[in-house]
């Protein structure tokens, strides 16, 4: 069913819950990679592959009902195969960078692939955004699912470890999304798991429009290859100040110093917490065309706000161009290259512990 197909159906009644499964395409060693569609009472509906649990669609209501893909993606798998910029991207072991691919654990040296210049980024060149995981469909009396296990092996991209990870997709009758992750290890590792979607709330154009809250009284500021550079720094007073609602192009163009390094924003934001691993609202995004907001609930301490500013035009995909600032990403995290900072929270999983992190992407309208 087309789009503009289900759009229509979802406009004439309120349909049930469901969850389809289809062929989404085939690796090159012949594996089938499916796609799983999932829609909720209010006519909400997301489509994730097996393949790097990627969410390739996204479905949501603007104030007059109209359903838009608000996700940047694409229609089949081949182009996920390629250069993709993580579109919709499930990420591990690491999300974000690690600086010339290396940290020190318990005394000893690791060397990580190095595939972001001299840096490491989300997981390497085989992250988990790169594998298929295996992947059991659900449904609850109000919500549908998909559950994702993948095995990391140790040595994987570098890292020490065995490390099992399971991440549940649920999408509830309320328009929420969540994204709940677990891991368990036999060696010390850092793991730091986290989902690359691109939103555009309007469902095409420029993301530069949108408003912006990000409850954060500091940011991680980096040098020029993205790595942050020491302690955070507050906001009040800078371009990064997003503690109340802003225009992403309201200050994107200033001559901080930190706007040129990221061509944009591509930094992580510190979250205001009053507890560690309280899940409480970290972004929150109004796009005042559609009337459309978006939510980010999480027990991560940071956030990553990425304003698409690499996107130029050389990726193409369901009916659209992806131009520079056509998606903006929110992804929440600990903090880049934390195996290398000390003062930052750490990121480092051992056996016997459990790795949890939830998030929750909210969608409702504003009048």
């Amino acid at each position: 069913m087309s789009a503009e197909q289900f759009t229509n159906e979802t406009q004439k009644e309120v349909q049930e819950p469901s969850l389809q499964q289809s062929v989404f395409g085939h690796l090159d060693d012949g594996q089938v990679i499916n796609l799983y569609t999932l829609r909720n009472r209010q006519g909400m509906l997301v489509k994730v592959t097996d393949f790097g649990g990627i969410i390739t669609e996204l479905h949501v209501p603007d104030r007059d009902g109209v359903l838009a893909d608000v996700t940047l993606g694409f229609a089949d798998l081949q182009p996920y195969l390629g250069e993709s910029s993580f579109f919709g991207a499930l990420i591990g072991r690491y999300g974000n960078r690690i600086a010339q691919g290396r940290f020190v654990l318990d005394g000893k040296m690791y060397q990580l692939d190095r595939n972001n210049g001299a840096n490491h980024l989300h997981g390497g060149s085989g992250g988990f955004y790169r594998v298929k995981w295996d992947a059991t469909p659900f449904q609850t009396r109000h919500s549908v699912g998909l559950g994702l296990r993948y095995f990391s092996e140790d040595g994987e991209q570098g890292y020490p470890g065995n490390l099992h990870v399971t991440v549940t997709y649920e999408l509830d009758d309320d328009n929420q999304f969540h994204i709940r992750y677990h891991a368990v290890t036999d060696q010390a590792t850092p793991v730091n798991l986290t989902h690359h979607a691109y939103f555009n709330l309007a469902g095409q154009g420029s993301i530069l429009g949108h408003e912006v809250m990000i409850n954060a009284d500091a940011y991680t500021p980096v040098d020029a290859g993205l790595i942050p550079t020491g302690a955070p720094v507050p906001v009040a007073g800078t371009a990064f100040d997003f503690r109340r609602a802003t225009a992403i192009g309201a200050r994107i163009g200033h001559d901080d110093p930190q706007l040129a390094h990221g061509q944009g924003y591509d930094h992580n934001f510190v979250l205001n917490k009053t507890a560690v691993k309280e899940t409480s609202l970290g972004v929150r995004v109004h796009e005042p065309v559609s009337g459309r907001v978006l939510e980010l609930w999480t027990d991560e301490p940071g956030v990553q706000f990425y304003s698409g500013n690499f996107l130029d035009g050389s990726l193409a995909g369901k009916g659209q161009t992806y131009a520079l600032h056509s998606g903006f990403c929110i992804e929440p995290q600990h903090f880049p290259d934390s195996p290398n900072q000390p003062q930052f929270p750490s990121t480092v999983l051992r056996p016997g512990e459990e790795y949890r992190s939830n998030s929750i992407y909210r969608f409702s309208i504003q009048t």
